[in-house]
């Protein structure tokens, strides 16, 4: 995206989602996918184009997806309509009304999938291996992104984010979940036990305002048919986390393994690294771990008193 371009003209997919509710209180301004007080879907094209002429948007961070990755393995259907089907059709309906501006395209680290210890850091020129059918969905879209770069009438920039958290993320999600938990013991709504899935793996976090600086940063800077990973370069377990999670709540609680909780394939070590991100922008994380844990502590003791 050209420097003279606001943010303001920036239309946020899945604006609703955790990232996108954070990208529109950033950027004041910038827009969804709501019409009158309805949601455009997607998959339906025909909405796009109708959409599209009435607020046309000099950039787009495409970041409307489903998630979940449990969820990818029950619906795994569902999960391409959206993740990569959804992304066809924005594609064409944005070339289909005239847009001409910044595509960046939000993949994720999980779309590497199976990384051997030997092969961490992860770099973005390692083949992707992706182990559920949420990863396959986002590798898949981001192959016809790499295509579009190519041939299509507007440049596209793709980013894997890796693990990133923060105020407001679903408890769908391990650490989120955690500290709602730990919320809940310390006001004494839940007994000291916590249900957990398989802590002893480790993933690589990053402050979700550090995320999005990120892709403001590639949204100006990143060069048309490139991957940027956006991580920390840091490798922490998921155990670690947790029990600092369990000092800012000031309770102990017993850790109760829930087999439920686990995935099938479950990668065990992820690190990756930012230094492509870097070189390109001069981006580096700037928000320490445990101010991203106390936010997010904080978020849910607020919201269990509601």
């Amino acid at each position: 995206m050209p420097k003279n371009v606001e943010m303001s003209e920036l239309l946020v997919t899945g604006e609703s989602g955790f990232v996108g509710s954070h990208a529109l209180r950033a950027w004041p301004g910038a827009f969804g996918l709501c019409r009158d007080g309805y949601k455009v879907d997607l998959r339906d094209k025909a909405a796009l184009l109708a959409f599209l002429p009435e607020r046309m948007p000099a950039a787009v961070l495409h970041l409307a997806a489903l998630s979940y990755v449990p969820d990818s393995f029950k619906d795994p259907q569902g999960t391409f309509e959206v993740n990569f089907l959804g992304t066809l059709r924005l594609l064409e309906a944005l070339a289909e009304t005239g847009f001409t501006g910044r595509f960046l395209y939000v993949s994720t680290g999980d779309a590497y999938g199976l990384v051997t210890p030997e092969q961490l850091p992860i770099r973005e020129d390692l083949a992707l291996r992706p182990r559920n059918p949420y990863a396959v969905s986002k590798a898949a879209a981001e192959a016809l992104c790499y295509q579009w770069s190519l041939t299509g009438p507007f440049e596209i920039v793709v980013v894997r984010p890796f693990n990133h958290i923060g105020a407001g993320q679903a408890p769908s999600f391990a650490l989120s979940d955690f500290a709602r938990q730990a919320a809940e013991m310390a006001a004494g709504k839940r007994s000291p036990v916590l249900q957990v899935g398989n802590i002893d793996v480790t993933r690589d976090f990053t402050d979700v305002k550090d995320v999005l600086r990120a892709y403001e940063l590639l949204l100006a800077h990143g060069r048309n048919g490139e991957i940027y990973n956006v991580c920390s370069g840091v490798e922490r377990s998921i155990r670690s986390m947790l029990e600092k999670l369990l000092e800012l709540a000031g309770v102990k609680a017993e850790i109760v393994s829930d087999p439920a909780r686990y995935r099938p394939a479950d990668q065990l070590r992820v690190c990756g690294s930012h230094d492509k991100l870097t070189q390109c922008t001069g981006w580096q994380p700037e928000i320490p771990i445990d101010e991203t844990l106390l936010n997010l502590y904080t978020y849910w003791e607020k919201e269990i008193v509601k």
